[in-house]
């Protein structure tokens, strides 16, 4: 099911149409500030072991998650002030944070160390589909890279893996910077899109 919502002004009623999917197990192809992506809601174990065979990942590797706010992070994962002070000055944006994971994480989505990667998207449907939904997505791009710019490419290469594929427009795909704030001094595991001289 290809679905068109407006990048600039999505329309609730569509959204919600979505959410109830997702609240029934659905797994998604949505759009993010990164190119389109897989997920779905991350408590719903057997939609992510569904993402975990899509892209054939091992259960030990874990995904990361979008959420739709800073107060929405703060609920999944333990933020130092030096922490909120780098997440605050860069979200949303393209940047995935490594962060010391909270008791609300469902195991599947921990590491071994217990941390959890979160983003906070610069994309309207995204971060409204979460608002509307109440709990984060699963964050993972698409395996075939030539169709995380277009849905129409993704709806083609994906077909009967996912159960929805948002059409919000092209999009620029570039994976996200990814830094990890487990300690006081910030760590650049990955330079990708978004400027990192911040954590420097």
């Amino acid at each position: 099911m290809l679905l068109a919502i407006n990048p600039d002004n999505p329309q609730t009623r569509l959204l919600q149409q979505v959410v109830a999917k997702l609240k029934n197990g659905a797994v998604i192809c949505y759009p993010t500030d990164t190119g389109y992506g897989i997920g779905c809601d991350i408590f719903n174990a057997k939609a992510v072991k569904r993402v975990m065979q899509i892209k054939q990942r091992p259960q030990n590797k874990p995904f990361s998650f979008v959420c739709s706010d800073l107060t929405h992070i703060s609920v999944y994962a333990h933020v130092s002030n030096t922490a909120y002070r780098l997440l605050k000055k860069c979200l949303p944006g393209p940047y995935t944070f490594v962060l010391p994971g909270s008791k609300l994480v469902p195991k599947l989505m921990l590491t071994r160390q217990k941390t959890v990667g979160i983003r906070v998207p610069d994309n309207s449907i995204c971060r409204m589909l979460i608002e509307e939904l109440g709990n984060p997505l699963v964050n993972t791009s698409l395996p075939a890279p030539a169709a995380q710019t277009d849905p129409s490419l993704a709806h083609d290469a994906l077909g009967t893996l996912v159960d929805v594929v948002i059409d919000g427009g092209l999009t620029y795909a570039e994976p996200s910077s990814l830094v990890d704030l487990t300690d006081e001094a910030p760590e650049i595991i990955r330079i990708g899109k978004g400027d990192v001289s911040l954590f420097r």
